[in-house]
């Protein structure tokens, strides 16, 4: 999955058919278990001291924010692949190789989009993150510099950016 200023999230066929499968079972069969769940919990007596009551409520509560989260996603999505650039940048859909502060022996590669987008094997990050949103619009060669959990800048070199063919 890859996301656009527009807000577009881009699935391949196979990930969409997948969270579309996940959230018809959450809405269906998965809001019936957990029904079920929280009555027989319910019917064991004082609710206050339940934990098997409040377990499944936690579980219920998790449930729906996945179909709510779920929803938003398919609702704002396009089938295929995104748009690649055509200038070379970095962007979204594409694999990218990085070098810690030019060090070309400490690189990482990864694809940057979000986790639904790509196979399990891929080493993800999202475009929003720090890494991610630093490195975007960024070309072959140059550096890009992005921010550390505890304030700091760190650089990177883009070594290498080509869409992702998963």
């Amino acid at each position: 999955m890859t996301q656009t200023s527009e807000n577009v999230t881009w699935l391949t066929q196979e990930a969409y058919n997948k969270l579309k499968d996940e959230l018809e079972y959450l809405t269906g069969p998965a809001r019936t278990e957990i029904a079920a769940k929280i009555a027989a919990a319910r019917e064991e007596g004082d609710l206050r001291e339940n934990g098997g009551y409040h377990a499944a409520k936690e579980e219920q509560g998790k449930q729906e924010l996945r179909v709510r989260q779920l929803t938003q996603l398919l609702e704002n999505a396009k089938v295929g692949e995104a748009p690649v650039s055509t200038d070379g940048a970095v962007a979204p859909g594409m694999v990218v190789t990085i070098a810690f502060d030019g060090d070309e022996d400490d690189t990482l590669t990864f694809l940057l989009a979000s986790r639904e987008y790509a196979s399990s094997d891929v080493e993800t990050y999202s475009p929003q993150s720090p890494l991610g949103s630093g490195v975007i619009g960024h070309k072959v060669g140059e550096d890009a510099e992005y921010e550390l959990p505890n304030g700091k800048k760190a650089s990177v070199t883009i070594l290498k950016a080509e869409p992702y063919n998963g």
